[in-house]
């Protein structure tokens, strides 16, 4: 039987939600009942009164609670990758899409509170949910639950485990820096790009993710042209290749660490960079898409998808 994958966003229902005293609602309880005892010893009618007003306002608390939760929503969020060793933030929208106001709401996680928030009428609260993140690939976000001990703390309502489809790329962790082994293959070609060493204009390219917006062809954007960005060229720039061959009598993971660090080495230098491993070729460029490329095909190497 194949796994039913988690879904993006949960709305909390009447199955899903639980609810039980708390050891304050407990003693309160004890005091209503000595308070009716003493009622029946004495005849006091005051006392009666007093102690069924109590007793209503305590079984009125319960629908409070338990609307406190219901029909809440939990929205998956977006996960900035990661280096190994570092910690995963996973973003959860708290969607509140009633008329009524939700007060004291508690996400835990690993039965420790990650935030406490009050999410007014058609309005929604962000949630951070930290996770350390041990290695490399992906990693999906932990259950959570949602609890509740509004509105006067007499009565605990959560939620069964709630798990989202949302998950966290890890990178390789860095190695210290390491001297970068080359091949012949190595050479100096005439660069064409954001980070040519000339100053010649020689035409413009599609925008892509991750340009500067300083090389943005801005007068064609007006024009209604469309996104593009100038090239200038005329100068010479090391087109370089970071193979794994080049790391013979690594491991894999040691390998993986040594070429994660030339990549941002390569990048920070504002060289042109290739990568070459057994299962993925990326051709030479520079730019931050163009890092996130390398850096995603070295956290998935021989990883399952």
């Amino acid at each position: 039987m194949s796994a039913v994958p988690a879904p993006n966003d949960v709305v909390l229902g009447r199955r899903q939600l639980f609810m039980l005293p708390t050891r304050f609602g407990l003693l309160f309880a004890a005091l209503l009942v000595v308070q009716l005892l003493a009622a029946i010893n004495y005849g006091n009618g005051l006392a009666y009164a007093l102690t069924f007003l109590l007793g209503s306002l305590a079984v009125v608390s319960m629908l409070y609670t338990h609307r406190n939760l219901i029909r809440l929503r939990l929205v998956a969020g977006i996960s900035a990758p990661v280096f190994a060793g570092e910690s995963a933030v996973f973003r959860i929208n708290l969607m509140n899409d009633s008329d009524t106001p939700r007060f004291g709401v508690i996400v835990m996680h690993d039965k420790n509170a990650v935030a406490r928030r009050d999410i007014m009428a058609r309005s929604s609260a962000a949630i951070e949910l930290p996770v350390p993140a041990g290695k490399r690939g992906y990693l999906k976000m932990p259950p959570i639950t949602v609890t509740t001990h509004f509105p006067l703390g007499l009565l605990y309502s959560w939620s069964r485990r709630v798990e989202l489809n949302q998950f966290c790329l890890v990178y390789p962790r860095p190695a210290e820096p390491t001297t970068r082994h080359t091949r012949a293959l190595d050479s100096f070609e005439a660069t064409q790009g954001l980070d040519a060493g000339g100053d010649d204009y020689i035409g413009t390219r599609e925008f892509r993710p991750g340009d500067s917006p300083h090389h943005v062809d801005w007068k064609a954007a007006a024009r209604g042209k469309g996104w593009s960005i100038k090239q200038f060229g005329g100068g010479y720039h090391c087109s370089v290749w970071l193979d794994w061959d080049t790391l013979e009598g690594l491991d894999v993971e040691p390998r993986l660490r040594v070429l994660t660090r030339w990549v941002l080495d390569a990048e920070h230098e504002g060289m042109l960079y290739g990568l070459r491993l057994p299962d993925k070729t990326v051709s030479p460029s520079n730019g931050e898409h163009h890092q996130q490329e390398c850096l995603r095909a070295l956290a998935l190497f021989g990883l399952k998808p």
